[in-house]
């Protein structure tokens, strides 16, 4: 079982999930998924889109980019659960042994910067919280540095444990009833402020043109798709792989649109020189449910961290999973304290130009009839190496000449149907 707490016993990265240790039933990977989807990430996202597309075309790219990027994002449970396969593993059999490596290290890369990206984020929400509401000073460098290393001791602390049973026992019984509590006061409180502002006016408020449709589309499926090379590592201790994809699919696609809606409604009655975590702070009863969400963004940096030691073991499989988690936690948490990571609609455009190809080609290969999970002999399968490579280009290229049209639909059509077609056939 590819648990933190299990011994090392060859490279458990590669190899499927034996059915003993299939634990996750439809109610873990909703609430999971759910959890994970939930983060003051997304909140910000759904404020950038506002400005640029207005209300009525940010709320109809918010549900269709998110219905679109879960259902990627489910397809790739039920892939993980039906193989037993990690991320790393399906990246094995489409590539090849060798060129997956390449991926699986630009996931590993990946992974390091979400951990970073969450471990500041939380640093900072904790600082908004001591200085608005108990006149606490933690901006300085002694506050940035004792805030830093107490959420990177938590996160150290739960990568110590069983991956399952934190889903099993802690978000899925006790995280997800508060993290849903908190989101409903504070729907209840924006909303209510937005509807004496006036809602009809709110709806009908244009954009600035900065940004179309589908490119706002594609800041929405940017989210989920960051996720993509990480849903197997859980998914594959699934019982099923239909509760897998629906409970993933409805978990996430929920609580995407709900915190993208809820950055909607914040940046919309906030004052305009209020950032996001000030606003939530200025609401009644908005230090109780920040709080909540901030100890639920926790296991999101979790999620990370612990599908980067599976990508991690993986290539180095003498260092157990668990050894990786907690060096990469370390990693990450010095990393916050130097490196200055508020930039976050390239990085997130940037994952996308990546991932999104390489799991259309996954999902060509490995998603559709019955397809083989056997171990490939290829180290290289060259098809698929020069496809994802063709979709990165071909997801930069329309960013660049064509961005009303969107970049990560055209580019997922294409490499899924060339994948397709380029498939081996089974004689």
């Amino acid at each position: 079982m590819a648990t933190m707490n299990s011994p090392d016993t060859g490279n458990r990265a590669l190899t499927p999930v034996a059915d003993a240790d299939r634990v996750f039933h439809w109610h873990e990977h909703a609430s999971l998924w759910f959890s994970l989807g939930v983060g003051l990430l997304v909140m910000q996202i759904g404020a950038y889109l506002v400005p640029a597309v207005g209300s009525r075309d940010a709320a109809i790219a918010i549900v269709l980019g998110s219905l679109v990027g879960s259902g990627l994002l489910a397809w790739t449970a039920k892939l993980g659960c039906d193989s037993g396969l990690t991320s790393a593993g399906l990246m094995h059999r489409t590539y090849g042994s060798l060129f997956a490596r390449l991926p699986v290290l630009l996931n590993i890369a990946q992974l390091i910067g979400w951990t970073t990206f969450e471990l500041v984020i939380m640093r900072d929400g904790t600082a908004a919280i001591g200085k608005q509401s108990f006149g606490l000073a933690l901006d300085g460098p002694g506050g940035i540095v004792a805030t830093t290393l107490l959420w990177g001791g938590v996160l150290t602390l739960l990568l110590a444990g069983s991956m399952t049973t934190l889903v099993r026992k802690i978000i899925s019984r006790f995280g997800l009833p508060l993290v849903i509590a908190s989101l409903l006061w504070l729907t209840w409180q924006f909303g209510g402020q937005l509807q004496a502002k006036g809602f009809d006016a709110f709806w009908a408020r244009p954009g600035d043109g900065s940004m179309s449709m589908l490119s706002a589309m594609d800041l929405v499926i940017a989210m989920p798709v960051s996720w993509l090379p990480l849903v197997a590592d859980y998914a594959r201790h699934g019982r099923s792989g239909r509760s897998a994809m629906s409970g993933t699919w409805l978990g996430y696609a929920i609580a995407n649109i709900w915190c993208y809606a809820l950055g909607v409604m914040v940046v919309s009655v906030a004052q305009p020189s209020t950032d996001l975590v000030s606003a939530l702070l200025l609401a009644q009863g908005g230090l109780i449910a920040l709080s909540l969400i901030l100890v639920d963004e926790i296991d999101n940096a979790y999620g990370d961290v612990y599908s980067g030691a599976v990508s991690a073991h993986s290539i180095k499989p003498s260092m157990s999973i668990r050894k990786w988690g907690l060096g990469l936690a370390v990693l990450c948490t010095g990393l916050a304290l130097v490196l200055p990571m508020h930039s976050l609609e390239p990085f997130l455009l940037l994952l996308s130009s990546v991932f999104v190809p390489l799991y259309g080609v996954i999902l060509g290969r490995l998603g559709v009839g019955q397809p083989s999970f056997a171990p490939t002999q290829r180290k290289v399968d060259l098809t698929a190496a020069l496809l994802w490579l063709a979709g990165v280009a071909t997801y930069h290229a329309l960013a660049k000449w064509a961005p009303q049209w969107g970049s990560a639909l055209p580019t997922l059509a294409l490499t899924f149907t060339l994948a397709w077609l380029s498939r081996p056939r089974r004689v």
